[in-house]
């Protein structure tokens, strides 16, 4: 019967039985720890063959740590084996990273026999990764969305798009301004913040009245800024 309420020592005499419920329970809580992830995953450049690493690694970590078992000489051979390899992936982003870590974890703690560690942690962490998904924790709002758009260069288009501007918006600021048509017309992108009360499709029919105006976008917040 296997023990959960400790960490138990490895042995030589590990039994096929063990071997089978260490591979399956990390198959188990790594597969957990990917369903996490593929859930509360942001942005644009998903990638199946990452989720799928996600289980596989805890496997191979935790076949690692039964192939150590408590030799030092096994240790720093594995070691010495590994450093000749060269990993060249690159992340993106640092959440990518913690949830690699994650999934080693769970096969680190299943190979040296400490289930429950890796169950606990395992829930834990995908407790947490929900919790702080739903949650506004680390939004930064400062502004509502970006608008894009260009206008002929002439005082009176200019006029009015300040007071579009100050009507429909809390607060704006202007990042880019380009000039087109040898500067008979200008290109003006704004992160805006509106006003309460106010929404987006009324400001982009605001700015579609000045006469002149073209090509007139508005990019939400989220979805130019979490990718």
């Amino acid at each position: 019967m296997l023990d959960f309420s400790v960490v138990q020592t490895i042995s030589e005499s590990t039994t096929v039985v063990t071997l089978i419920y260490v591979m399956l329970l990390s198959f188990v809580l790594s597969t957990l720890i990917a369903v996490t992830y593929q859930k509360t995953y942001r942005g644009l450049s998903y990638s199946r063959n990452y989720v799928q690493s996600l289980i596989l690694i805890s496997i191979v970590a935790a076949t690692v740590m039964l192939a150590v078992g408590d030799s030092l000489a096994r240790g720093l051979g594995i070691m010495a084996a590994m450093s000749i390899i060269r990993f060249r992936t690159n992340f993106k982003d640092p959440r990518d990273i913690v949830f690699i870590f994650a999934s080693l974890a769970v096969g680190v703690s299943n190979g040296i026999y400490g289930f429950s560690i890796a169950i606990v942690g395992t829930i834990g962490f995908c407790l947490a990764s929900f919790l702080l998904h739903y949650s506004p924790f680390g939004q930064a709002a400062i502004f509502d969305g970006m608008a894009r758009f260009n206008l002929e260069n002439q005082p009176e288009c200019k006029r009015r798009l300040e007071e579009i501007l100050v009507l429909y918006c809390k607060s704006f600021s202007l990042i880019t301004l380009r000039d087109l048509s040898q500067g008979n017309r200008l290109e003006y992108a704004y992160q805006v913040k509106l006003r309460r009360g106010k929404n987006s499709d009324d400001f982009i029919h605001e700015l579609k009245t000045i006469d002149s105006i073209l090509g007139v976008n508005f990019y939400m917040q989220e979805a130019t800024v979490e990718l």
